[in-house]
């Protein structure tokens, strides 16, 4: 496996959100002494060390996610904590009030909305079905009959399980989907795109490719076939947190922050940063004219 896989193991990115700072007229910026911490002057922040979302190294968060949620920590005045823990054990930490954010590569989805509060984007995904390269599916119906894989926690499980006669394996890391997906115990793979990409960049003799889905935007597997944003979750008890954190991310849009990180990890596509064409929050944790945030014209050069 690669050395990012053993270094996760041994300890496991104006546009249009600067208006978009916050449904339901909270307060577009806030002073640190108003932001509802864990920890007085602290931003406690759960990652779960996958790249090239996030890590650490000397204290400090890593990552293209990682380094976004470090500038924004520091641009608040705080001091950033990361804490490494599982994927799946992040939510039910945010909810619990022992981490203040938690990130790495998260996708929006409304069931979400109910339990944590999430910022505005920081970029776009879309999902890839890694496979060997001797396939080539690309719709939802190519995986028909096969036996497909996640992680825990991950936002489109229950559409994967709506797909009709497959399997779905789920499993409580990507390093060990990816090990049975080399294997041949699973057919498809729903990883985050960045990691894959990454990931394959760096095992360019591995016998899988990423594959992105190609077929029209279906409600009933928006998850899967849209684009949806990356961004990070707080508190429901921290409000004036959220507005701090997405009034610093209109400003990494702005001054085009997540394009420049994204590219020191070999995501600096225009892709990763053009929302789809459904816009999935306005009227559910938006107000119904929110906008997705865009690069401006200088940020696309």
């Amino acid at each position: 496996m690669t050395d990012m896989m053993n270094r996760r193991r041994a300890l496991q990115v104006a546009g249009a959100a600067a208006a978009t700072a916050l449904a339901g007229g909270l307060p577009k910026r806030a002073h640190a002494a108003d932001l509802e911490l864990v920890k007085p002057g602290v931003l406690t922040v759960a990652y779960n060390g996958d790249m090239p979302g996030t890590s650490a190294k000397d204290g400090k968060l890593i990552g293209l996610d990682g380094e976004i949620m470090q500038w924004v920590g520091e641009q608040l005045g705080l001091t950033v904590e990361p804490v490494l823990m599982e994927w799946a054990a992040e939510i039910e930490s945010v909810k619990s009030r022992r981490v203040d954010a938690m990130h790495g590569m998260m996708g929006w989805n409304e069931p979400r909305t109910k339990v944590i509060n999430i910022t505005d984007p920081i970029y776009y995904g879309g999902a890839n079905i890694t496979q060997k390269k001797s396939n080539n599916w690309s719709t939802i119906k190519d995986l028909e009959g096969k036996t497909i894989a996640t992680i825990q926690g991950f936002g489109w499980i229950d559409q994967l399980k709506a797909i009709p006669n497959t399997e779905l394996k789920l499993y409580e890391t990507s390093d060990a989907a990816m090990r049975d997906m080399l294997a041949g115990r699973i057919d498809g793979l729903f990883a985050d795109p960045p990691l894959v990409q990454y990931t394959i960049s760096q095992n360019p003799d591995w016998d899988i490719h990423a594959v992105p889905i190609n077929q029209e935007f279906d409600p009933k597997y928006s998850t899967i076939t849209g684009k949806y944003n990356i961004v990070f979750g707080l508190s429901k008890e921290a409000p004036n947190l959220l507005a701090a954190v997405n009034a610093k991310i209109a400003e990494a849009w702005a001054g085009c922050l997540n394009r420049k990180t994204a590219a020191k990890y070999g995501l600096g596509d225009l892709s990763w940063f053009e929302p789809g064409a459904v816009n999935e929050r306005a009227g559910k944790d938006r107000p119904a004219d929110w906008k997705q945030p865009v690069l401006t014209d200088a940020c696309k050069a």
